[in-house]
């Protein structure tokens, strides 16, 4: 992601009512809404960056203000205190013949319910944007088309809102803010108005885009599993105030305050957390030129059947079990390739809770965790996933941290298994 702040919002205020200015003093002064008689505080003192081509929720629930902080970022709502800059503009000193051009130019916006023009087509309506810019009829029915075919609207350009379903009219607005082709697209409960199955085919279909395009997007929501879904980082609301920013993981795991914690505490972990966010250090690697012997000694060292093996810069290679580096000790081979099995099954430290289960159940020891150069930076034994699922996350490390109260790598006598044994031993080391 790039670090260039796109969106700067510094110490913003909305008040409603009469002297809002006072208004301001006494909640600067530690007054709370309820003391400032007539007057109504929506937003107060919010503060935050938005990065270039982030995707930046505010979450939060009915009345926390969060709908009132978006249109103060364009200018639909005046701020009563505070700024809001856009690639380094003043918006809150915009004249109105400046804010019109900050509208056409730097940010577009789609809402809650569409707000399509009912007499226009879905080509008509996509390119609308562009005609307020002031762009020749060929140029814009060329670029909208372009764009509603990228939301998968492909044949349905000369059809009527009236004769598309929820989720159809929904990419239709979202179209017309992308053809506008502006640097910050606000979106305020975008998705809220349509049923479940569409609203996750819509959270995909912004993802996508988002991909492609690396559009800077400000997402309003008070659904706590789409901001996790989407979001890069989160601003949770209450009360008029952000009482928390951050990554959702940082959100979900390490809460502000009771009152955060209490938000989060439903959430689907699964689709949140990554393997990277429950990986553990590996009690124990090998590495591929180690012989025989020294393999032996590590597991035997850390009580393990079973061990990852990597070259010297951590590259994953496979892993072994203590019966077979046995065999191979005892005809005297000094070379540990003849036991490595390959079939480790690891997992890329991206991957999201939700696909570790099988993985999980299938690997003879825990879940190895690699990066993007295939190199191995950490396991994920059953209990900590089982535990952080849970949430109970304290509980899957303090498992860890504990004696293995099972020691399997019998590596000071010969092992004298059947097949049946080597296999339940294997199943122990996870």
């Amino acid at each position: 992601m790039n670090e260039t702040v796109a969106l700067r919002a510094q110490g913003l205020y909305k008040v409603f009512g009469r002297h809002a200015d006072d208004a301001v003093a006494k909640l600067r002064d530690g007054a709370s809404r309820d003391d400032l008689g007539g007057a109504t505080a929506a937003v107060i003192d919010a503060s935050f960056d938005v990065k270039q081509g982030e995707i930046f929720v505010v979450m939060g629930l009915s009345g926390s203000g969060k709908s009132t902080l978006i249109r103060m970022l364009n200018g639909l709502h005046p701020q009563t205190a505070g700024t809001v800059e856009i690639d380094g503009e003043n918006v809150s000193d915009a004249t109105a013949a400046e804010l019109r051009s900050i509208r056409r130019h730097k940010v577009s916006m789609v809402f809650q319910h569409f707000a399509l023009l009912p007499h226009r087509t879905v080509i008509d309506n996509v390119a609308y944007g562009l005609e307020i810019q002031g762009i020749n009829k060929a140029e814009r029915q060329a670029r909208a088309l372009k764009i509603t075919k990228i939301v998968g609207l492909a044949g349905w350009e000369e059809k009527y809102p009236s004769e598309l379903s929820g989720g159809m009219q929904q990419r239709v607005g979202l179209a017309r803010a992308l053809a506008t082709d502006t640097d910050v697209l606000l979106m305020d409960e975008a998705f809220s108005a349509l049923d479940p199955l569409i609203r996750r085919e819509m959270q995909d279909q912004l993802l996508e885009l988002q991909s492609e395009l690396g559009k800077t997007i400000i997402f309003i929501t008070h659904d706590l599993n789409e901001a996790m879904y989407i979001g890069d980082r989160i601003a949770v609301m209450r009360d008029g105030r952000i009482v928390q920013i951050g990554a959702p993981e940082d959100i979900l795991t390490n809460p502000a305050n009771e009152y955060v914690e209490q938000f989060v505490q439903d959430v689907d972990r699964s689709r949140v957390l990554t393997a990277e966010s429950v990986m553990r250090k590996p009690r124990a690697i090998i590495h591929e030129g180690s012989g025989p012997h020294a393999a032996l000694t590590v597991m035997r060292d850390e009580q393990l059947s079973a061990a990852y093996v990597v070259k010297r810069d951590r590259t994953l290679v496979g892993w072994v079990r203590d019966r077979d580096v046995l065999d191979l000790v005892r005809k005297g081979d000094r070379d540990l390739s003849s036991a490595i099995q390959s079939n480790h099954g690891a997992v890329s430290h991206d991957t999201s809770l939700a696909e570790l289960f099988i993985p999980s159940l299938e690997a003879a020891l825990p879940l190895a965790v690699h990066d993007e150069r295939n190199k191995l930076v950490g396991v994920i034994p059953r209990v900590t996933l089982l535990a952080t699922l849970g949430g109970e996350p304290d509980a899957a490390a303090s498992a860890l941290s504990s004696p293995d109260p099972l020691p399997t790598a019998v590596v000071t006598k010969a092992l004298d298994a059947s097949d049946e044994g080597v296999t339940t031993t294997a199943k122990v080391a996870n």
